[in-house]
């Protein structure tokens, strides 16, 4: 994989395939695996395209390949569960169910771009032969529902629309980070969010700064209206506050990911009086009180594409959220996408880095 400009690549699909992986041994493979078959509220897609985000993924497959006590110490939430488990299940049946889960091959892929082949029972949004983008995993038929999908405008290419769930991941960043004209906002990350969203905030009106380690990343980063930094060349909060005129930044965004406690502390350290700090990735989170306490900082976790996400009613039972109420759904985020993509204000072909 060529990860010198960006972290994604393309599939094309030709024959009945699915990427899986073992949970228990970490393999990756590409399987013969039954189509799926359309059920209610949902719609069947016989993909064109899929993305590989290689950052999101590898963590993936990088957690499956650790043993156990490697996998053990990513997931201490995981393990007190089990611990509870134990003391009420007692250990032999909940050794049994922990064993059983890590035996389940989990289906990679989220970025999806097809044309539906059936539509489901109680689905009046979607037609056969539409194009769409979903959720979908990298298998060639996928079956997704219907609030999970969206239409992809007749002038975007597969290609560029199975950028809109990755994208819409960036988007609900900047969305809770709620940045206005004219404001100074720091991107920690260029990998293939980061460039996303930093590349969404500039269409915005805002002015970014990106920060990254690979310089073939600043580099393209700076093609895109970016100014960027290499925390390898100074000292990123010295810079960020000279580029401020000592103000610091209105909004940090952070989609890298580390386990180091380094990141957040600099992005207290970078940040003006009242701003604000939007956590988009996986980093260490040991946060020292009195950064966030002397400048009144906000800190919020973005989940994923956007409201709607992990909400059993929302995505599998097809009830959509009131748009007065709540205007931007994960849905929403995914149309969202796509229109700025139709537009040309993201322009996400220089992203791909092989087919």
């Amino acid at each position: 994989m060529n990860e010198k400009v960006s972290s994604c690549f393309i599939l094309t699909h030709y024959t009945l395939k699915q990427i899986i992986q073992s949970f228990k041994t970490g393999e990756t493979i590409l399987e013969d695996v039954p189509a799926p078959i359309v059920k209610r509220g949902c719609v069947l897609i016989k993909t064109s395209r899929s993305l590989v985000s290689i950052g999101t993924e590898r963590m993936l497959v990088e957690f499956g390949r650790a043993n156990m006590l490697q996998k053990a110490m990513q997931q201490p939430d995981r393990v007190k569960q089990v611990i509870g488990k134990i003391k009420t299940d007692g250990l032999k049946p909940t050794m049994q169910a922990v064993f059983n889960k890590l035996g389940q091959p989990l289906p990679l892929g989220y970025c999806n771009a097809g044309r539906v082949i059936a539509v489901g029972e109680g689905v009046s949004e979607y037609k056969v032969g539409d194009r769409v983008v979903s959720n979908g995993g990298h298998a060639e038929y996928v079956c997704v529902p219907k609030n999970l999908c969206a239409s992809i405008p007749d002038n975007v290419s597969d290609e560029e629309a199975a950028f809109t769930v990755i994208g819409a991941i960036g988007l609900q960043g900047i969305r809770l980070c709620n940045p206005q004209l004219g404001e100074t906002i720091v991107i920690v990350g260029l990998g293939l969010i980061g460039l996303i969203t930093a590349e969404l905030l500039v269409a915005n009106g805002c002015r970014v700064i990106g920060i990254d380690p690979d310089s073939n990343k600043t580099i393209l980063a700076g093609k895109k209206g970016i100014i960027a930094i290499n925390p390898n060349e100074g000292d990123v909060v010295q810079q960020i506050t000279a580029l401020t005129d000592g103000v610091g930044a209105d909004g940090v965004i952070i989609t890298a990911s580390a386990k180091t406690d380094e990141i957040i502390a600099q992005a207290a350290k970078m940040s003006r009086k009242r701003g604000r700090i939007i956590l988009v990735g996986v980093i260490g989170l040991n946060i020292s009180r009195a950064d966030f306490y002397e400048k009144e900082l906000t800190f919020q976790v973005s989940c994923s594409y956007g409201p709607g996400r992990y909400d059993d009613s929302y995505e599998k039972g097809g009830n959509d959220y009131p748009l007065p109420y709540v205007r931007w759904t994960e849905q929403r985020n995914f149309r969202a996408i796509l229109q700025t993509i139709a537009t040309g204000r993201l322009r996400v072909a220089d992203l791909i880095t092989e087919r």
